[in-house]
């Protein structure tokens, strides 16, 4: 499985990777030009990354404003969120373009809608706890079809919260450990498109399977997944932050392309920690110790 070779072409440098287990897995290459950063704004550590329905992308970071939006070529478009968080972490939109957030120190959820009017807060800021009112250190968010929602509650607890659409408190699953439905810093969630909902389990080294009754499935092992993506079709995307490396899946657990190395050069990664595909086929990636945000383009395997 050979690593990503990079080439110089026009002045650009651009990274390709190839390292497929099966023979119609597209490489991925960098698009250098993006983003296009507005003069005076310097990212901070990238935690989280989203694009809505008209492809634009949302970059959640450490710095600020926190919340900057750019068009799918890079142009900067506008910037939100300023003074509202203490650490930037998971990020999502949901069906409707809201767009949910987690402060991983302030111990909240947020929802903003698609104009950026903060909508709803979930959590009490400043005191963290184990109850249906409070998270500890919650690290990510994922939105079902019929609105319900699961949190991952990851750092200072060990558990996945769900509510319904309105933001009432349904049920919680998981504790501490290394046994099935336990975890050892549940670090981000999605759902696929049966309603599974897929727990990157990242001290565990592992993704954990459940349906949304908390009832476990299966498991797969051998990467830190530190960001999870899954595409309608159903492939699984991991932002593998021990590794520094992006890894493509099946449902299962099988490698179908992975690419990166450790670096701070362009296409490489510095822990990727947020990860989303965009309707495209585009790939973007924050990463906390590189402080940036990467886009990647599939390329069709040559025949």
């Amino acid at each position: 499985m050979p690593y990503p070779f990079r080439c110089a072409f026009a002045g650009l440098l651009l990274c390709l990777a190839s390292c497929a287990a099966a023979d119609d897995a597209p490489a991925y290459r960098l698009d250098p030009s993006f983003p296009q950063l507005p003069a005076g704004v310097k990212l901070g550590a990238g935690a989280g990354v989203a694009t809505d329905s008209k492809g634009n992308v949302f970059v959640f970071h450490r710095a600020e404003p926190p919340i900057l939006v750019f068009s799918p070529t890079g142009q900067f478009l506008r910037s939100f969120g300023e003074n509202l968080f203490k650490s930037a972490h998971g990020m999502r939109i949901d069906s409707g373009d809201n767009l949910w957030v987690t402060d991983n120190a302030d111990h909240t959820v947020m929802r903003f809608d698609p104009a950026g009017k903060l909508t709803l807060t979930l959590g009490e800021k400043g005191k963290p706890g184990e109850d249906a009112t409070h998270f500890n250190k919650p690290t990510d968010v994922t939105v079902a079809k019929n609105g319900d929602f699961f949190v991952a509650d990851g750092y200072g607890n060990s558990r996945i919260v769900k509510f319904d659409k309105t933001g009432k408190f349904l049920m919680t699953w998981g504790k501490k450990g290394k046994g099935e439905s336990q975890f050892n810093l549940p670090h981000a969630v999605r759902l696929d498109s049966e309603g599974l909902l897929y727990v990157g389990d990242r001290e565990n080294r592992r993704i954990q399977v459940f349906k949304q009754d908390g009832t476990f499935i299966r498991q797969f092992a051998g990467m830190s997944p530190y960001g999870l993506f899954i595409t309608p079709e159903d492939s699984l995307f991991v932002a593998d932050g021990r590794a520094n490396k992006i890894v493509k899946l099946t449902p299962e657990g099988k490698v179908l392309t992975s690419w990166g190395i450790e670096g701070s050069k362009p296409g490489d990664f510095h822990l990727p920690h947020g990860i989303t595909v965009a309707a495209d086929g585009a790939v973007y990636v924050t990463e906390v110790d590189g402080k940036r945000v990467q886009k990647f383009v599939p390329v069709p395997p040559q025949k």
